[in-house]
């Protein structure tokens, strides 16, 4: 057997080499970050606001143009007052849908709730913020309190941010009182309480920033 020449077998190692450099697939590009998605929510019926009422087969049970009053509710022929703040449309209309078989007026009521008319949605936010009033929040979005809290311009230099009190009237009427720790947050403090900054807010929330004790 004849033996080639080193060059040749250099040569043909080179070309060896190249073909698999060559057909070895490209590395694959590392995905995009996802981008962080918006919580969209169901909007939620607050004072004010204009609806009207209808329900299938009962002429003279619909009706347009109810404002939900101060006190949360609407007037219906034969429930009387109803309450509907707080409520998603699909809620108002089991509400009332409800209202109308537990008094024994229809038997299988088909409610449609229709918001004509959307009132502002704000709430009222006041102590040591650089900018205490009554900002207005999205009807389409969720709202924390993290956000409402830079919106106004971040807490004054005496703000105790650690205790943070939001009160909200409840679908019943009651007041609920939730007490946060927003300013950990801010400060990017690991702590179990961290999360109170991702409180979502609703409409008539009533926030105040009480003073850092000394």
């Amino acid at each position: 057997m004849k033996h080639l020449p080193n060059s040749l077998v250099l040569l043909t190692l080179i070309v060896l080499a190249t073909g698999r450099l060559t057909s070895a697939p490209a590395p694959a590009k590392p995905a995009p970050p996802a981008k962080p998605e918006k919580n969209y929510i169901a909007y939620k019926i607050t004072r004010g606001d204009r609806v009207s009422v209808g329900i299938v087969g009962e002429p003279e049970l619909t009706v347009g143009g109810k404002r939900v009053e101060s006190t949360g509710t609407i007037n219906l022929l034969y429930i009387q007052e109803i309450r509907l703040v707080g409520l998603t449309i699909a809620e108002a209309q089991e509400a009332i849908a409800k209202a109308y078989r537990d008094g024994r007026f229809l038997r299988n009521p088909q409610v449609a709730v229709t918001v004509e008319e959307y009132s502002s949605r704000s709430v009222i936010i006041s102590g040591k913020v650089n900018m205490p009033g009554r900002p207005e929040i999205p009807a389409d979005r969720e709202i924390t309190i993290k956000e409402l809290i830079s919106k106004v311009g971040g807490f004054s230099e005496t703000a105790r941010g650690t205790a943070v009190r939001v009160t909200r009237t409840m679908p019943d009427g009651s007041l609920k009182i939730f007490t946060l720790d927003v300013d950990s947050a801010f400060k990017g403090k690991e702590k179990s309480t961290t999360g109170d900054a991702a409180f979502v807010l609703e409409p008539d929330d009533i926030i105040y920033v009480p003073e850092k004790i000394i």
